[in-house]
């Protein structure tokens, strides 16, 4: 640690301590401590004023736009219905939370409790629990994410489309439970300053949004006005610059704008936006890569930390505020990574983790893309965001208003017209693809690195994996996450290299985790050459996390892209002595069988199928996993705290280094039953180094730098 940090976190302990002797502010009733920390809220008149005129200037065009929900309603019925019914779930305090359905937290609801694991945190000084011990708290994902509030945003959006009275009445009484079970500082839900601030800008969209119903009064307004600097206040003393200078630091840096910006009132309001702001813009540069990757390596924390940055500039806008091009050239960056990336049928592939949260899920289906296209569109004007958007979604509503929506209609949806293949070096992928039609053939290869330099948290031990869609629907898959910290064993299967398509030496994973958010290694990889043509695509890269065994490997990889046709991997091996080798492909819930040794046929979209074959220097042993438990393998978690059986397939040998595996990857759009004819090409050291195809009469070759197609 650097002077600084020490300096602070001493800091940060001793302001911990002071806090569970003399609590700050918790004692005061709300006109009391606003009295002192904002005199221009302090009359329930005038707070109630406030939110009512001042505020939603404030805000969110589209918050503060009844307008612009009367055109939502007209144009989005479906999604508005939707919306609807996921609020009226809610008012009988079911709850759907990351992987769950149907949660019951207890009537009424226990603030404190994981239903899953029938765990209740204790009510101690926060800093006094450790929210990663199972044992003691449960999953605490499963707890903060009741706690965030993002379900009341969903109840006083409903309010505002259909003027029903009970989703507010709900949400005050909600929140009055809350308050009396959460005092300042007391619980596991104050014990992370991220969630904090989620819940600080929930309650911003929810009074916003229930500003007119009757039932938020002045003295109302005041108690929640009172909570909001505790919020605040807590954020702002407690920021993760050291323990979690990731999305956790964004996030709250976020939470502190909203207050900053919603309420000036506060005395504190300026250093609330100065301290949010600063954050958001140091951190746009730390946490971004060059080629607009974020460093965590996970789509799903890009996709938070990308929301985070279009919230900052619509509000920046709203405000006035000017912003650093070199910033807003970076969330454009991100947002062309995520396009790059998106599958054939609009999906966001997972790589790394994934939660299932969403910095303000303002649709019915939080996890849809097309929203954030939608917003990007329309703050960038590009017509291929647009396209991807494929028409306007409900965020665009939410959250620019009418403006908005307009200048989202005077975009003309289209295409890019670049190519459709794409290298992030330094983020470490490569999309290779046939074009960006819902039909087309894609493929993503992870070339690393294996996370953020910090802790690589939330990245996967995946050098070198695959994963893609054939015919548009997708076919090698990441595995996804199942869970934090509930299950240590899981947890560390479900990010380890034996779900990936990938190789795997001598049974052994690319790094060893530690702890359920790192990595004792973070292995190197070199993207050795990268061409993209309107024929092919070549990558060549290679990665060195299995130079500390006793025979030290190199494992290279080149993928072949022969357009529109097939993939053909070719997997290197460096060593001197004898290993054991898998080559693994993790599918989707699709059938996979296998066929004429060594060929395996997966089962894809419309009847048509995905022949896999290897061509090695030594005999494999071809199998299929599917929900196997000695060992773990063919499993996937497309929801946090949710796993299901997948085929995994595994082509295994016993063999002595040097060694090399071709493998063909070939589409068949026809759904043939039998494999086709193809014959593997080596050299004189027994290698195999092309194929050759039968019909039509084809072949590759691959030499050291070189590919070869030949056809007749």
């Amino acid at each position: 640690m650097r002077v600084t940090e020490i300096a602070y976190r001493g800091w940060q302990e001793a302001s911990k301590w002071f806090d569970q002797i003399a609590p700050l502010g918790r004692t005061l009733d709300p006109e009391t401590l606003l009295r002192e920390e904002a005199p221009a809220l302090a009359d329930p008149e005038q707070a109630l004023r406030v939110l009512r005129v001042s505020a939603p200037q404030r805000f969110f065009a589209g918050a503060a736009d009844p307008a612009a929900l009367v055109v939502l309603h007209q144009r989005l019925e479906a999604e508005c219905r939707d919306l609807i019914a996921s609020a009226d779930a809610m008012l009988n305090r079911r709850f759907d939370l990351l992987g769950y359905r149907g949660l019951s937290f207890g009537d009424p609801i226990d603030w404190h409790l994981d239903p899953v694991s029938q765990r209740r945190s204790p009510a101690d000084h926060w800093s006094r629990i450790d929210p990663l011990n199972p044992t003691i708290v449960g999953d605490s994902k499963v707890v903060w994410e009741l706690n965030r509030h993002q379900w009341l945003v969903r109840l006083a959006q409903a309010r505002a489309l259909t003027g029903d009275d009970r989703y507010a009445e709900s949400c005050v009484s909600a929140i009055d439970a809350w308050l009396e079970a959460n005092p300042p500082g007391v619980g596991i839900n104050w014990t992370s300053s991220l969630e904090v601030a989620f819940r600080l800008m929930s309650w911003s969209w929810m009074l916003v949004l229930l500003r007119e119903s009757p039932s938020v009064t002045g003295s109302w307004v005041m108690k929640m006005l009172a909570a909001v600097w505790h919020h605040a206040t807590h954020v702002r003393r407690y920021l993760s610059y050291y323990y979690s200078p990731n999305t956790h630091l964004t996030g709250e840096a976020l939470g502190l704008l909203y207050a900053g910006l919603l309420f000036p009132e506060f005395r504190d309001a300026d250093r609330w936006r100065e301290a949010g702001l600063r954050i958001l813009i140091d951190q746009s540069e730390a946490q971004t890569l060059q080629d607009g990757v974020h460093f965590e390596q996970s789509t799903c924390y890009h996709r938070y930390f990308l929301d985070t940055y279009l919230h900052l500039l619509l509000l920046a806008d709203r405000h006035g505020i000017e912003l650093p091009q070199t910033m807003v050239g970076r969330v454009k960056q991100m947002t062309e990574f995520l396009f790059a990336v998106r599958q054939p049928d609009g999906s966001i592939p997972v790589i790394g983790d994934a939660d299932c949260g969403a910095l303000m899920p303002l649709a019915a289906a939080a996890a849809d893309s097309r929203g954030v296209f939608a917003t990007a569109a329309v703050i960038f004007r590009r017509s291929e965001f647009a396209w991807a958007a494929n028409g306007i979604r409900p965020d665009v509503f939410w959250l620019t208003g009418l403006e908005g929506v307009a200048a989202f209609d005077r975009i003309a949806p289209a295409q890019p017209s670049s190519t459709a293949s794409r290298v992030f070096p330094s983020g470490g992928y490569a999309v290779m693809r046939t074009g960006w039609e819902p039909t087309a053939h894609q493929i993503i290869v992870d070339i690393g690195p294996l996370g953020c330099p910090i802790s690589s948290g939330h990245g996967h031990a995946d050098l070198l994996s695959i994963q893609g869609s054939v015919f548009g629907a997708p076919c090698f898959v990441d595995a996804g996450t199942y869970c934090y910290t509930a299950d240590a064993e899981w947890r560390d299967f479900f990010r380890g290299t034996a779900t990936h398509s990938t190789v795997m030496i001598d049974g052994a994973g690319q790094s060893e985790p530690a702890g359920p958010f790192g990595w004792r290694r973070r292995p190197r990889v070199k993207l050795r050459e990268w061409h993209s043509h309107p024929d092919f695509d070549f990558l060549d890269a290679e990665h060195d996390a299995y130079r500390g065994l006793p025979d030290p490997v190199v494992h290279r990889r080149r993928v072949i892209f022969v357009k529109p046709s097939y993939w053909l991997l070719a997997d290197d091996l460096s060593g001197t002595s004898r290993h054991q080798i898998e080559l693994t492909f993790q599918f989707a819930p699709i059938a996979v069988t296998l066929g004429p040794h060594p060929w395996a046929r997966a089962s894809v979209a419309g009847g048509r199928a995905l022949w896999i074959s290897p061509f090695p220097a030594a005999p494999v042993q071809a199998s299929v996993k599917c929900g196997e438990l000695l060992p773990t393998r063919g499993w996937i978690s497309t929801e946090y705290g949710q796993r299901t059986p997948a085929p995994m397939l595994v082509y295994s040998s016993l063999v002595v280094l040097p060694w090399r595996i071709l493998t063909l990857l070939l589409p068949d759009p026809q759904g043939l039953l039998s494999p086709p004819g193809v014959r593997p090409i080596y050299d004189e050291k027994g290698l195999p180094t092309g194929l050759t195809f039968d019909r039509p009469r084809r072949s590759v070759r691959l030499s050291e730098h070189a590919v070869v197609v030949e056809r007749e």
